[in-house]
């Protein structure tokens, strides 16, 4: 998978869909060749993703993530089998377990077990990508379906998972063929994800699984105005569980010091720490939006492997 980019949708265009299909070709036109795309509560990203996969030939999207709850997976596996028809095989689906106090606030509701969860979500998947039928009886979630689960020319489907947890690792690696950890820095990805979840599919005979670090990155020649920058949009980091043990384990004071900042030769080699640490793939989330940032880092994004 080449190195890929976080496309940033852009709220105040007059059509959000048709300005994040001219930002898609842009970057192609700039050398990206694979874009990734958030799910937050307003635009679908399996929907988007479909649609800027059409449009843009060549061009391989996936979704960094769409969180598994509240949505059946027999629904995700529909959606996701008519993207990749739709980008003729380069489409790739990336899920997450979801964060507790967003989906309280929003549906009102919490969802209990979440790796439990996690592992159903990915055995109804795994059937209707694999064997083309389902009939699951779980505890979460039931896939019995009396109608065509197939889409033709929608499989396969790669299928990550945002998962830093050692649980999550497990049930990724047996399920799943790969992970998108974000902020997740070099000594995180080499000492515990890269190990954990490879000997988890090791373990069911599964495949190598990919780790694509998702890395916030900034291209400036002003490098305390890049780590400013860096600091104050990912603070909400250090406020979940999750993320403090990450800090922990990289022995660093602040969540931003993950961030590769500074000038392009500069985060290109904090980017390749990360390959020297085993991620398989790196995707570069931007810090600033600016269409000359845009610009910079799609540049270093073109010349990484």
């Amino acid at each position: 998978m080449p190195t890929g980019v976080v496309l940033t949708l852009n709220p105040s265009a007059p059509n959000v869909v048709d300005a994040a299909i001219s930002q898609a070709r842009t970057a192609y036109a700039a050398g990206v060749r694979q874009i990734w795309l958030a799910q937050q509560f307003d635009v679908d990203a399996i929907t988007l993703a479909a649609l800027i996969g059409a449009a843009v030939p060549g061009l391989g999207v996936g979704t960094s993530v769409v969180p598994v709850n509240p949505r059946h997976p027999l629904l995700v596996a529909s959606a996701a089998q008519t993207a990749q028809a739709a980008a003729h095989g380069n489409f790739t689906l990336g899920l997450g377990l979801g964060s507790h106090a967003p989906e309280h606030q929003a549906f009102g509701t919490a969802w209990p077990d979440p790796v439990g969860r996690l592992r159903e979500h990915l055995r109804v998947l795994r059937a209707i990508f694999d064997e083309r039928a389902v009939d699951f009886h779980g505890t979460a979630f039931t896939a019995n379906p009396e109608w065509p689960v197939h889409v033709p020319g929608g499989t396969p489907v790669p299928v990550y998972v945002a998962a830093m947890g050692p649980k999550a690792l497990r049930v990724t690696g047996e399920l799943a063929d790969g992970t998108l950890p974000y902020l997740a820095g070099p000594r995180t990805v080499g000492e515990f994800i890269v190990p954990t979840i490879t000997a988890a599919a090791t373990a069911v005979g599964r495949p190598q699984p990919r780790v694509v670090a998702m890395v916030p990155a900034l291209v400036s020649d002003d490098a305390d105005a890049a780590r400013s920058a860096a600091a104050q949009q990912l603070a909400f980091y250090e406020t979940i569980p999750s993320y403090q043990k990450v800090i922990a384990r990289e022995q660093v004071s602040s969540v931003a010091e993950l961030a590769a900042v500074g000038s392009a030769a500069q985060v290109r080699e904090q980017l390749q720490r990360y390959l020297d640490a085993g991620a398989t793939d790196v995707a570069l989330s931007p810090i600033r939006t600016e269409p000359e940032d845009l610009a910079a880092l799609w540049a270093v994004a073109a010349t990484l492997p």
